[in-house]
């Protein structure tokens, strides 16, 4: 019978959920949900200085947000101290770990000399062996691993591929520090093994870590789990990625109006294809999900596909949960609670232009810009653009448009037909008439089609728009 899968995402709380962490969660959830397992949400919070509570309520945010919803109780590391120490002492017994009184000048000068020979073993092993009886009194020992000193520690990863490492060039790493905390090494290993994860699937900073922690394994006689390194996210310039290329917080693009199904489509592509297609479902995306078709080469973050991506997702949602996701947003605007207010008040509206602003937008932020001239009263504040367009002449075709629409039947082949006429019997181009009638409405020079916005607005709110910026009267 197959081991059933159990993943894990166990992020550091000591900074908010940044984009390479949503990636690694995603292919974590994702290997996990399609193989009927589990992915566990472990809080790796033993440093206990630079933990956070907000940190680590921004990671569950974040995650809840992404959809991606971890088994189980979260798990916070710093908890299960008395196991890792248990866990030490284990070794300790067995012989696999020792007492180390090596004192801090004494270590410094190790490693200094191991740099100057060009040696990466930085400890010399001094108390390997030695009787804890010649102990300096007064000093309180670490816990050292015992690792092998000949041979290889090997790593079939199963993005890497076959890694190797000869055990002289790593160190007897320590397991319990003097004050009796465990260390990163040793509390890893322990959690992983007593979840039972049978899949460590993380960042290839993280591969050297897999020596070491393999060791750890091998000295408590435990199978180790399968793994699966990751390589980093870049730039557009191949440069490491940073707040410049969009190393930000999950919330951040939260706030710059993304979807979360369009963010997790943009991730999955980082890293991992499947033939040429770039747009997945969620369901697609568990189906053919595979850690065999991750590439080894870093992937380039670019925010104008992610852009793209988004307003794909925008256009391809019906337009009564693409309100609805507005709603939900409008408290990441400036004006949040104006917003927030008027889509309730004027839902009917917004719903009506929204396949036309659908079309114009790749974000929510876009879409809330779209709908503003649905949300203002009058008279609209113009930008300066609007304002600029708006010369005395646009003002007397403004004039001349009242009557000419106030006798006019208020559908959009009717409105079509008398702005022609009357730009026909003005001798103006159609869009010499357009072009002040768009201002003049959404207080903008871009918007949903102009007999599009007249509908939406109804015809007394058109005429009453149309005379405050003509210097008439909507009964003209």
């Amino acid at each position: 019978m197959t081991e059933p899968v159990v993943t894990r995402f166990a992020p550091s709380p000591t900074g908010f959920l940044h984009i390479g962490g949503a990636r690694t969660a995603l292919f974590n959830w994702l290997y996990a949900r399609g193989r009927g397992g589990k992915m566990l949400l472990r809080i790796e919070d033993t440093d206990r200085e630079r933990s956070t509570d907000a940190a680590i309520a921004a990671i569950i945010d974040g995650l809840t947000w992404l959809g991606l919803h971890w088994d189980g109780e979260v798990i916070y590391q710093h908890k299960r101290a008395d196991r890792h120490r248990e866990a030490a002492e284990q070794m300790l017994a067995q012989g696999r770990a020792y007492r180390c009184y090596a004192s801090q000048q004494e270590l410094e000068e190790m490693r200094e000399k191991a740099r100057r020979e060009g040696r990466t073993r930085l400890y010399d092993g001094r108390w390997r062996d030695r009787d804890p009886a010649e102990a300096p009194p007064g000093v309180k020992p670490v816990i050292r691993l015992k690792a092998p000193l000949e041979g290889e520690t090997v790593i079939e990863d199963k993005v890497q591929g076959r890694v190797v490492w000869q055990n002289s060039d790593l160190d007897d790493l320590v397991l319990l520090r003097s004050d009796g905390s465990p260390t990163y090494m040793l509390s890893v290993v322990v959690d992983d093994h007593d979840a039972g994860i049978t899949h460590i699937i993380r960042g290839d900073d993280h591969l050297t870590n897999a020596a070491r922690q393999k060791q750890i394994y091998e000295a408590l006689g435990w199978s180790v789990p399968a793994m699966a390194h990751i390589p980093l996210i870049h730039g557009p310039d191949g440069a490491k990625l940073s707040k410049r290329h969009g190393a930000l917080g999950v919330d951040a693009y939260r706030a710059m109006g993304y979807l979360p199904a369009a963010l997790r489509n943009y991730l999955v592509r980082l890293g991992w294809s499947h033939g040429d297609q770039e747009v997945f479902s969620t369901e697609e995306m568990i189906r053919l999900f595979d850690l065999d078709r991750i590439g080894r080469s870093p992937s380039r973050f670019d925010f104008a596909k992610l852009e793209n991506l988004n307003g794909h997702y925008l256009r391809a949602m019906p337009d009564a949960e693409v309100v609805a996701g507005l709603e939900a947003f409008a408290p990441e605007l400036p004006d949040g609670a104006f917003v927030g207010t008027r889509l309730a008040e004027r839902r009917a509206q917004v719903l009506a232009a929204m396949p036309s602003l659908k079309e114009r937008a790749k974000t929510l932020i876009d879409l809330a810009e779209g709908a503003r001239f649905i949300l203002v009263d009058r008279p609209l504040e113009l930008d300066d653009k609007a304002r600029a367009l708006l010369t005395p002449d646009a003002r007397k075709t403004l004039q001349a448009a009242i009557p000419v629409l106030r006798n006019c039947d208020w559908q959009a082949e009717q409105l079509d037909a008398a702005v022609r006429s009357l730009a026909e019997r003005t001798g103006l181009k159609l869009s010499a008439v357009a072009q002040p009638l768009r201002a003049a409405l959404t207080g903008r020079t871009t918007s949903p089609g102009i007999f599009e916005v007249m509908l939406v607005l109804g015809k007394e709110e058109t005429l009453g728009r149309i005379a405050d910026q003509a210097g008439a009267t909507a009964d003209a």
